[in-house]
């Protein structure tokens, strides 16, 4: 039985240190793996850009479909590493929980720890970093998250095949340099427009 099987069926009070503490470094080691395959991706993209640069129109078509398969690739791989860092961000807490046990069940907090729902805990430890904090400290965080309505939106846009050519176009007419064009490739730039 895997260990979010455990958390989905078990109280926080049955969770062990141990299985926790194993948890975060296999999910470490995912995001690592993740994270250097989204940065060969990226570099890929890159080349391919660049290939595109005094090409002609046929050409920058193709490399136009092949940089579309590598950017869906790496967002598919970012959304999948994001859900890594919001799980490894769960299981953080719930060791910084499970250390604080004793002192917690002296709280009202514990009782609502260990009632609330897995998912409801789940989604409200994911948004918060206890790590690193002291106990009163802790419980100001889980107060604050226990009380906030989160709410998720994603929005996707698909402009990729003009900003494609247009950023070519740029380059060869010598309004924009070659790093700048493939700036605007990098996932980077994408998730800080999201973040706008």
């Amino acid at each position: 039985m895997s260990f979010w099987d455990t958390f989905r069926k078990n109280p926080v009070d049955k969770l062990k240190v141990l299985e926790l503490q194993e948890e975060e470094i296999r999910l470490k080691n995912k995001i690592e793996r993740a994270r250097k395959e989204i940065n060969k991706l990226e570099k890929e993209k890159k080349n391919r850009f660049q290939e595109g640069v005094g090409a002609d129109l046929l050409k920058k078509k193709m490399l136009t479909y092949e940089l579309k398969r590598l950017d869906m690739e790496v967002q598919l791989k970012v959304q999948g590493f994001m859900a890594m860092q919001k799980q490894l961000m769960l299981v953080s807490n719930l060791v910084v929980i499970k250390r604080f046990e004793k002192e917690l069940k002296n709280t009202p907090f514990w009782d609502k720890i260990t009632h609330i729902p897995p998912e409801q805990l789940e989604g409200a430890l994911i948004n918060v970093n206890l790590s690193g904090k002291a106990f009163e400290n802790v419980l100001d965080s889980l107060n604050q998250v226990f009380e906030m309505q989160i709410a998720d939106f994603q929005t996707a846009e698909d402009e990729t095949e003009k900003q494609l050519l247009d950023t070519w176009s740029q380059i060869e007419a010598g309004t924009m340099d070659l790093e700048e064009g493939e700036e605007t490739l990098s996932i980077e730039r994408v998730l800080e427009k999201r973040e706008i």
